[in-house]
């Protein structure tokens, strides 16, 4: 028998196996409101293909593929069990499975969801509207749509803009179906002219017309309760986000862009618990903030960090001129494709609100580059213990295992890996192993960021966290501080 003959039935052992977990991962949708996932890798509309190709991303990591052999068994015990809401690691069981003691596959399942057996299969849901639609308020459509059909915690109603003329809401529509860095938007998309509604994959999006964020009657439309997502920038501070809370049926208001003032500036995975149930007004601080602080936590936390320079590498944005014309800011009249545009950063500093205990430790700049999407964040720090490099990312590699920082940081050791490979991450921020330098006390990471889809994902982990609807992640993800 030939090597190609064993190969050939092996890819056929394993989408044998793929297509028996099919049926199995649907009905725990449906039946139990239960979303499986490989090591974070969700398991929601997915084909035997994208069940093959997510054991092996725990090769990326882990440094070797997971078995489809090792899950399957766990996904028939789970069909079996009374299960509410929650997000089940099917990796994460499996292999927790394979290091234990315990000779009874379902002893041991049940003995890890104790808290989610017999529970509420339904979360109820909370309402949301997107103040501007922009860049990132587009993409927030995009992630609060599939949420909604995944868990169905979170429920976008409406969407204001200023009306731009009479094709206004078919232009918007067009934009939400077509992305040219993100590409086609999931689903169907119509447009109900009579009524103002954009209707995105059976969700009905109210357009709401207004300059004044305080006049808007949302009771009006049927929407009570709700937090409102301001993605325009236009307002930073207190009193003027709090234009949102005047409104009727508002009850929230989260800024996706640095708070000014007391504003509390969240960054998810890292200091959501100081939101307390009276706070109003939040920010999600930037997409740079999110996408360094959670991988300067960890390290700090392990090695203690004296002092870092943060240089960002960002991409172009919608606030740079096309071609060279005036510019209220230094630099960024210039052509943004053309050039790359140094200019400054409050990232480093922002950090601090985060994780207060960096407070000075940091200094920052950034580069805008001609990419419309990716970003890359390196980060030159001097530690108060010297480490080895192997140590570093092998302690970031289980980070982004087996932590509590899973959705936050992700770990890549691959040889040819750009931006573009990047596009459409979940995570805040991606640790590019092969390009980590050690040397005594001073340590260099690159983190490689979605400044668009990986901060909005961030953004939505706060809403549903100021909802009440997060759903309950089985099994118990480890504190960073527990890693050995």
């Amino acid at each position: 028998m030939t090597d190609d003959h064993n190969v050939q039935q092996d890819w056929n052992h394993r989408l044998a196996l793929a297509q028996e977990m099919l049926p199995l991962i649907s009905r725990l949708h449906r039946e139990k409101n239960v979303v499986t996932s490989i090591f974070g890798r969700l398991l929601v509309g997915v084909t035997d293909i994208d069940i093959i190709k997510a054991h092996r991303y725990a090769r990326r990591i882990a440094k070797k593929e997971l078995p489809l052999e090792q899950t399957l068994p766990v996904l028939k015990e789970l069909v079996e069990l009374d299960l509410g809401t929650a997000s089940i690691d099917l990796g994460a069981l499996a292999v927790q499975f394979s290091k234990s003691d315990e000779k009874d596959l379902r002893s041991f399942v049940e003995g890890h969801l104790t808290e989610v057996i017999g529970t509420e299969k339904e979360l109820t849901p909370r309402d949301v509207v997107l103040y501007g639609f922009g860049r990132i308020g587009r993409l927030l459509a995009r992630i609060l749509i599939a949420r909604e059909a995944t868990y169905g915690g979170v429920r976008l109603r409406a969407v204001v803009v200023r009306k731009k003329g009479d094709e206004d809401i078919v232009k918007r529509a067009s934009l939400l179906r077509r992305d040219s860095v993100h590409g086609p938007f999931d689903g169907t998309i119509t447009v109900d002219h009579d009524n103002d509604r954009i209707i995105a994959n059976g969700t009905a999006i109210q357009m709401i017309y207004a300059d004044d964020p305080a006049s808007i009657d949302y009771t009006a439309y049927g929407i009570n309760d709700a937090i409102v997502v301001d993605n325009t920038g236009r307002w930073r501070d207190r009193e003027g986000l709090s234009q949102h809370l005047k409104s009727q049926g508002v009850a929230k208001a989260l800024l996706t862009a640095p708070g000014k003032g007391d504003i509390k500036n969240i960054v998810y995975g890292i200091n959501e618990a100081m939101i307390d149930d009276g706070d109003d007004i939040l920010s999600a601080a930037s997409c740079t903030t999110n996408g360094i602080t959670p991988v300067l936590k960890v390290i700090n936390d392990r090695y203690g960090i004296e002092h870092g320079h943060v240089e960002t590498v960002h991409s172009y944005t919608n606030d740079q001129n096309l071609a060279d014309n005036y510019h209220k800011g230094p630099r960024r009249g210039r052509a943004a494709g053309l050039n790359m545009v140094l200019t400054e950063t409050g990232a480093a500093k922002a950090v601090a609100k985060a994780v207060p205990e960096m407070q000075g430790k940091l200094t920052g700049n950034a580069i805008r580059v001609p990419t419309p999407d990716v970003s890359m964040a390196v980060l030159n720090l001097t530690l108060n213990t010297e480490v080895e490099r192997e140590e570093v990312n092998e302690f970031l590699r289980d980070v982004t295992l087996h932590s509590s920082l899973r959705q936050q940081v992700d770990y890549i050791n691959s040889p040819d890996v750009v931006s573009t490979d990047f596009v459409g991450s979940t995570h805040a921020g991606v640790v590019d192993g092969l390009a980590t330098i050690a040397n005594g006390r001073h340590l260099v990471l690159y983190v490689w960021y979605d400044n668009e889809y990986g901060y909005s994902n961030q953004v939505i982990r706060i809403v549903e966290h100021i909802a009440g609807v997060r759903p309950s992640v089985y099994p118990r993800r480890l504190d960073p501080s527990e890693l050995k």
